[in-house]
């Protein structure tokens, strides 16, 4: 039987995506799932596939008070929380030069702020079941960074090193909460589409060689589909692993960053151009 079995798992960004797969991987293993995502219809096609026993609501993870009030929400309909999987997240493609601070704001109020609200609301209810687990989602740039995407490299390497500080926490502490920092490599998920868009929404030029990009991310590099990266990474909690990698292109990377450490950012603009050449 899974030891995910019987446990209450929350999901944010479960409304596509490595969200989405998570939180029909962790019903179908027997858990009770609470779901939350800042799209709608996309939430409530993922709690239609789920079926019963499922909370779902919508949340900007970026609003604090927001996120604590789902937190209250979750407890007054399950009484009891397991583990959080911080998921949400959104990307944005644009050079430090280019990019505004509003940019920066946008997406570090996602993926860092996300995370950090997340693991404030519900840490001590992770610590009150007595079998806690916090898995906040990184990716392969929480340890290699690449140009155009400070905003999102800064944001995943933050994370990291937000979850294993807090880890080192729990350690200390001897609370019952296990802490994972997931990071995945190139998954099928709609990202590289929602940061195209989004840059096309907020009125910024964009080139040929910005839509060759994001194709070039959905036919070459975002292949993984997401319901194994659901398995990989459910599979890696159920083991207690502290640092989850999914795929091969993500143990890769860590190799390559860990081997050669001040020469790995040449390697990647080398590839970078070769791959959209």
């Amino acid at each position: 039987m899974s030891s995910v079995s019987g446990k209450v798992a929350v999901v944010t960004g479960a409304g596509s995506g490595i969200g989405r797969a998570l939180a029909i991987e962790l019903a179908r293993r027997g858990a009770r799932v609470a779901i939350s995502d800042v799209n709608e219809v996309g939430l409530a096609s993922t709690a239609a596939t789920i079926g019963s026993d499922v909370h779902q609501q919508t949340l900007d993870v970026a609003d604090g008070e927001a996120f604590a009030a789902y937190a209250t929400a979750v407890l007054e309909r399950f009484g009891v929380v397991h583990q959080l999987y911080n998921n949400a997240g959104i990307a944005f493609s644009r050079s430090v030069l280019e990019s505004e601070v509003a940019d920066y704001e946008r997406v570090l109020g996602v993926n860092l702020w996300g995370v950090i609200h997340g693991t404030k609301a519900f840490l001590p209810h992770l610590i009150a079941s007595g079998d806690g687990h916090l898995v906040n989602v990184s990716s392969l740039n929480g340890y290699m960074a690449q140009g155009d995407m400070t905003h999102y490299c800064t944001s995943k390497f933050a994370v990291r090193g937000f979850t294993e500080s807090v880890r080192a926490e729990m350690l200390a502490a001897g609370h019952p909460v296990q802490v994972s920092s997931v990071h995945p490599g190139g998954i099928k998920t709609n990202i590289a589409n929602a940061a195209y868009e989004k840059a096309q929404e907020l009125g910024l030029p964009t080139t040929p060689a910005d839509e060759k990009r994001r194709k070039t991310y959905n036919e070459k590099l975002l292949k993984m589909d997401p319901a194994q990266a659901a398995t990989i990474i459910v599979d890696g909690v159920e083991r207690g692993r502290p640092r989850i990698l999914v795929g091969n292109d993500a143990k890769a990377v860590d190799v390559l960053v860990r081997l050669l450490p001040s020469r790995y950012p040449k390697l990647a603009v080398a590839f970078d151009k070769r791959l959209t050449r």
